[in-house]
């Protein structure tokens, strides 16, 4: 082999390994998460330490006094889902777990504190406003290759069963319970439970809630590539603010 070709070969190397690194940043870029996570109820962090918030705050938590007693028909009666509200979704890849947030949240809340099985929800996000803080990226999620928002403009949730919440509600206080429904998306139906809490401050009725599907459930193909990995389940995260 000659010095030329040898150069040549040496040269078209280094495109070869210049441009996969180049790709690699670009899918980095594209896969990477850019949203944080915002909880409705200013004190679950440290009602949670069971789920990793700090000893501190957990002993924090203990240490706060209770607040006064609500009032029954400050509870009861239809809540309307605020616009201050909304909903996540995160898939864990071989790098980091990405978040998605959507802001345009709709739907009601009738609550019933002494006969849980009267209350009933239902909600719904629209589509569009799917925002990763990647644009490229939320275009394909929106597209056919995946929500099909151009037949499915809308994803809903209702809740039909409400188990562990209190009857006696104090003011600031954080109950746990579990939240069963349907989610809805691309019109195929999964019955869910929801890890929920929900605290009443100031006026307001805030519930904030998890659960996992996958993407077989709604008919979506896992959008690994042969750069990074992606875990089949999805967290869906609500984060509702309700008003009367």
């Amino acid at each position: 082999m000659n010095k030329k070709t040898r150069n040549w070969i040496i040269a078209a190397a280094a495109v070869v390994v210049i441009g996969g690194a180049g790709g690699y940043a670009w899918m980095t870029n594209y896969l990477g998460n850019n949203v944080e996570i915002e909880s409705v109820l200013p004190t679950q962090a440290a009602s949670n330490s069971n789920t990793g918030a700090t000893a501190k705050a957990a002993e924090a938590a203990e240490t706060t006094p209770s607040g006064a007693a609500v009032a029954e028909g400050d509870l009861n009666g239809e809540w309307k889902i605020a616009d201050t509200s909304k909903v996540y979704f995160s898939v864990k890849t071989s790098q980091e777990e990405v978040n998605f947030a959507d802001n345009k949240v709709s739907g009601t809340w009738n609550v019933n504190v002494a006969d849980p099985s009267k209350m009933s929800g239902k909600g719904a996000i629209e589509v569009e406003a799917i925002d990763s803080g990647n644009a490229q990226r939320d275009e394909h999620i929106k597209s056919d290759d995946f929500f099909q928002m151009s037949k499915y403009p809308q994803a809903t949730f209702t809740a039909d069963s409400f188990e562990g919440l209190p009857t006696e509600w104090k003011e600031g206080e954080v109950y746990d319970f579990t939240m069963g429904g349907t989610l809805t998306v691309k019109g195929m139906e999964k019955p869910v439970k929801f890890a929920a809490k929900a605290s009443y401050q100031g006026g307001k009725l805030l519930l904030s809630g998890t659960t996992t599907v996958t993407f077989e459930d709604f008919g979506l193909k896992n959008p690994h590539s042969v750069v990074l990995s992606t875990e089949n389940d999805i967290k869906v995260q609500l984060e509702l603010s309700l008003e009367k």
